[in-house]
């Protein structure tokens, strides 16, 4: 009988969604399991590559000229029998290839390059200790290989006696405590003391701690509170007076955070009817998609608290997802406070070796509720019983490179799997899912009211034309300025949203019109002035401010647009008394500075806060009596079928910052298009409405969610290169559309050039085209050698955008 194991080897220009069989050698028959990696040889040259073991069956009959897996490189499956299935949905509904998918699912550690060593976890069997670990408590994996040992290794993975430990650049991805353990009798010691000079007076303290020990003595509080130098342990250690044990410890990203315990608040009956239909689905274990929509303050975070508790009462686990890292830091205070140490967090803030702390604390059920953006969607929970994506409008829950898989379909598939329910919360849902709750796919659930009773805050739209004719040349109305000042006064907070950082947007010459543009891309260059640069927002191309126009040598060099940096320094020169704390890329680079920023807000070491779209969504501060938007015309401008839509969903979010306490709030919106629909709907939270207006126009143009679009892409350094690729790919795919399907294209993409690239791309619409995915696939396919000559191609199945 042969023992068999398909493979999805990971071949980068040959890459196939269809496994490979090898021969499992006799050592690994047991041991082996699906969701392992291994490597195997592949091709005539019989080079070794990566693989992904998919499935393992018997054989009766022995085929030789199948070859054998070379090595194991995990002692356990990284990937679940649900995660495997999961990869397959991905690689077929995103066109991208299953090993891309599988990568996608791991943690960073796991994708490095690393080396690895092999752990005791159970040191009581001093036979293993000698003879495997020649007394040591680990072994590096290569010397494991060399000596044969592995399949014994794999083998006390499975009795939970060994683990893998990862360590990627020479650091160790896991995090020990050192402690001291005696090994002698008390009157052991006092012989030992007996005989140790006098003057050795550090040997004689420690032997006194040994003495009087009940326990292991943790290293570091023997070093830092005794004064007992590492020396001197390690000296102890020598004459065998004590061992050391190193005790493996999860790294707490929060370790330093004080959570109170945050207590169930009373809902409302508008909370309790939603909390209600979506609990029952969690105590029947059934499967169905909930769209939570609720007014900004109107309590969704305290109906997922609730659910989250019934979840956990039936011994399930719950997934959070929140689109921005900025929104992590008061959700993680929330949950942490209510669930404590059942909580793991997972966003790109961490450190990969905290990540992969956390995902390991998932992995062996130590947390139940995970909490984390986009990719947090593949926490190896093995038993979930909700999944909670919160703004489930954001674009930043699509990922923009393979495989461009959305974490809402992503959530809906492993809620299908394990018959739970999934709430999609937002005050301002995508059309789409919206659009689903006409048809009955989505179930809508309705909070109108807010929490605290107060009605939502009233926004002003000021016309800055009218600004303008007072000559007003400043980036603050005459109301927005009176309004800061009357805030400030009071000790009440504000908040300004201007969606564009840096200083400027460009510079330009007085005299001959020149502008300064990337050599890479497209696109002007922005002035910052924290860093005296030009950069490139597009490829981090990074130059000197110029002091004359490279044209005409001319010094009229004039700044024109404005940043966050400019409004910072406009604000102070207008408001002295003024305390801003300033929120965007270039300040919250840093890890933990979102949260830092936002904790000196909240205690009030800041009277502004002036940031990006960052601070528009999820925060809750009770002093901020004041939002103002700079210009709420920036997204409205762009070529894009999302334009009204993000802006009103923007603007809507921006404007519930504004009196979520006992203070009442108000909203000053500038713009220089006040009569826009999406401004006036957003002016009077009018959700409904602004809908309603928006699916006409889709309807009309035909897109979204009337049609389901595809955009292909092709980029090259040669712009005629690209042009002609796009165009084959274009005819190869015209054969097997039918009549009612729309082709866009090809065009060259609104910024044509970045990264020394050309962009090309062709959009298509449709309604029902059953062969159309089927060609993609092949597409995909046939142009993986194209990649070898710099030429790249890309499919993404729903677009969020064409820019």
């Amino acid at each position: 009988m042969a023992h068999i194991a398909e493979v999805i080897v990971d071949v980068p220009v040959m890459q196939t969604n269809i496994p490979y069989s090898y021969h499992i050698p006799e050592k690994y028959i047991n041991q082996l399991q699906p969701g392992m990696r291994v490597i195997v040889p592949f091709g005539k040259g019989n080079r070794q590559v990566q693989g992904f073991v998919v499935l393992i069956s018997e054989q009766d009959d022995t085929n030789d000229e199948l070859k054998s897996i070379s090595s194991v490189m995990d002692l356990h499956p990284v990937l679940n029998e649900e995660l495997l299935q999961l990869g397959t949905y991905m690689s077929n509904e995103t066109f991208s290839f299953r090993i891309n998918c599988f990568q996608t699912m791991l943690p960073a550690v796991y994708r490095a390059k690393y080396s690895k060593r092999i752990v005791l976890k159970d040191t009581s069997d001093e036979e293993i200790i000698y003879e495997l670990f020649n007394g040591k408590n680990y072994i590096d994996w290569e010397d494991a290989e060399d000596r044969g040992i592995l399949p014994e290794l794999l083998r006390l993975r499975k009795e939970q006696v060994v683990d893998i430990d990862y360590l990627v650049t020479d650091t160790r991805t896991k995090k020990y405590h050192k402690y001291i353990m005696p090994i002698h009798l008390k009157d052991e010691y006092q012989s030992i003391i007996d005989s140790v000079p006098g003057n050795a007076t550090r040997q004689l303290a420690f032997l006194e701690l040994l003495k009087e020990a009940d326990g292991p003595l943790f290293w570091n509080d023997i070093r830092d509170n005794h004064h007992i130098s590492s020396n001197v342990l390690n000296t102890a250690v020598k004459r065998q007076w004590c061992k050391v044990k190193e005790v493996e410890v999860y790294r707490d990203p929060f370790e330093d955070e004080n959570f109170t315990r945050d207590e169930p608040l009373e809902l409302t009956d508008e909370q309790q009817y939603a909390f209600n239909q979506v609990n029952q689905k969690v105590i029947n274990h059934e499967h169905e998609v909930f769209l939570l929509e609720g007014i900004t303050g109107s309590g969704k975070t305290e109906v997922y608290l609730q659910l989250i508790q019934e979840v956990l009462n039936q011994g399930e686990g719950a997934i959070v997802l929140v689109p921005e890292i900025s929104l992590t830091p008061q959700m993680v205070i929330r949950f942490k406070s209510r669930f404590g140490d059942d909580v793991a967090v997972l966003h790109s803030g961490l450190s990969d070796s905290e990540k992969y702390d956390e995902w390991r604390k998932i992995e062996k059920e130590e947390a139940h509720v995970v909490v984390g953006a986009r990719s947090s969607i593949f926490a190896p929970l093995k038993n979930i019983g909700m999944i909670i994506i919160d703004e489930e409008h954001e674009s930043t829950y699509k990922q923009e490179e393979t495989p461009r898989y959305h974490a809402r379909d992503i959530a809906i598939w492993r809620a299908e799997y394990h018959d739970c329910p999934v709430v999609l919360g937002s005050a301002t849902p995508s059309l789409e899912s919206r659009a689903r709750t006409l048809k009955d796919v989505y179930t809508l659930l309705e909070l109108k009211t807010r929490a605290n009773n107060k009605p939502l805050p009233p926004i002003q739209v000021v016309d800055m034309r009218d600004e303008v004719k007072k000559n007003n040349r400043s980036s603050f109305s005459f109301q927005l300025q009176s309004k800061i000042r009357e805030k400030i006064t009071k000790g009440e907070q504000v908040v300004l949203l201007l969606n564009r950082r840096g200083f400027s947007s460009f510079v330009m010459c007085r005299d001959c019109g020149y502008v300064l543009e990337c050599p890479n891309c497209d696109i002007s260059l922005t002035l910052h002035m924290d860093t005296k640069s030009m950069k490139c927002h597009y490829c981090g191309h990074e130059e000197a401010i110029p002091r004359v126009c490279n044209e005409c040598g001319s010094r009229l060099i004039r700044y024109y647009g404005t940043g966050t940096q400019k409004i910072e320094e406009e604000l102070k020169a207008m408001i002295p008394e003024s305390k801003i704390i300033r929120m965007d890329v270039d300040t919250t680079r840093r890890k933990g500075a979102h949260k830092r920023l936002l904790d000196k807000f909240e205690q009030k070491e800041g009277n502004i806060l002036l940031g990006t779209q960052m601070i528009a969504k999820g925060l809750d501060f009770p002093n901020v009596t004041l939002v103002g938007v700079i210009n709420a015309d920036t997204a409205l401008g762009l070529p894009d079928f999302r334009s009204a839509e993000n802006t009103f969903q923007l603007l809507t979010q921006v404007s519930g910052r504004a009196g979520r306490g006992d203070l009442s709030g108000e909203v000053i919106i500038q713009s220089f298009n006040p009569e826009h629909y999406a401004i006036q709907l957003a002016k009077h939270h009018d959700y409904e409405t602004f809908f309603k207006k928006e699916m006409l126009m889709r309807k009309a143009s035909q897109y979204s969610p009337f049609y389901y679009l595809i955009r292909i892409s092709v980029s090259h350094q040669d712009e005629i290169i690209a042009s002609k690729k796009m165009g084959e790919i274009v005819e190869l795919i015209k054969p097997v559309l039918s009549n009612q399907a729309i082709i866009l294209g090809p065009t060259p993409k609104s910024i044509a050039r970045t990264h020394n690239r050309y962009h090309y791309q062709t959009i298509i619409k449709y309604k029902f085209e059953d062969a159309l995915k089927d060609r993609l696939r092949e597409l995909m396919k046939l142009t993986q050698k194209d990649t070898t000559n710099g030429l790249y191609i890309s499919i993404d199945p729903k677009p969020m955008n064409f820019i």
